[in-house]
């Protein structure tokens, strides 16, 4: 009787799950539940690395096209979303907040408040772009042994059904073992796109990170050559 009623769809993913305990469901949807949130960030994030290179292309090409840095920053509205207009609003405040020829004591004031300025925004946006990554980095690293605890907690049913019945048949062991694995397998699930997610958007960060420092560095460099040419006295 056992042998007739174990048939190929009590190894599909829902009868391995109904038939399971509650601790093994417990482990299952945890794991199911980890997945998803992972997925949500993962999609976030590649919706998100894009808008923002997107932007950082555009407003890069409308530094480039020759326009002063002033029109540049106006025509960004005066809320941009974007960092990189912000940074560029932020460094032109600095500027204008001098007055008059400036000492290399002053000067050299003034340029360390704008990279403060330029480095307080850097920090607060790679903190906006980061946001989410320790999640995946918890999901990656977690999953598998949660998954491993499922397995384990699957196999001692299994030894317990063998006693229990005192019987080794394969039909005995056979739904246990399956519902063991079946706790591994989500957790790998869960973990691979999470870990491999993880690293793809730390690089991400790391070169965004990168484009926005030397930004600012440009920037620094570009009211630094406005002072100077400030506090040149003319001839003639």
């Amino acid at each position: 009787m056992p042998e007739a009623a174990l048939t190929a769809d009590s190894f599909n993913l829902v009868a391995l799950f109904l038939n399971a305990d509650w601790v093994g469901k417990l482990v299952m949807v945890f794991l199911a539940l980890a997945s998803l949130w992972s997925w949500t960030i993962i999609l976030d994030k590649v919706f998100r690395f894009a808008a923002l290179n997107r932007d950082a292309n555009r407003f890069e090409d409308q530094v480039g096209s020759g326009k002063s840095l002033e029109d540049v920053a106006a025509a960004a509205g005066d809320k941009p979303k974007a960092p990189l207009p912000r940074m560029l609003q932020a460094a032109l405040r600095e500027w204008r907040g001098s007055k008059g020829a400036l000492s290399d004591t002053q000067l050299a004031l003034l340029i360390q408040r704008i990279d403060r300025a330029l480095d307080s925004m850097i920090g607060k946006e790679m903190r906006k772009v980061e946001d989410g990554l320790s999640t995946l980095a918890i999901v990656a690293t977690s999953s598998p042994f949660i998954g491993l605890f499922g397995t384990v907690w699957g196999i001692m049913n299994a030894f317990q059904a063998i006693a229990l019945q005192k019987n080794t048949n394969l039909t005995v062991v056979a739904p246990a073992i399956a519902q063991a694995l079946f706790a591994t397998a989500i957790g790998l699930i869960a973990a691979i796109p999470a870990y491999i997610a993880y690293n793809r958007f730390t690089a991400d960060a790391a070169k965004f990170s990168g484009r926005l420092e030397a930004f600012a560095d440009d920037l620094s460099a570009a009211v630094l050559r406005r002072l100077g040419e400030r506090s040149t006295p003319k001839e003639g």
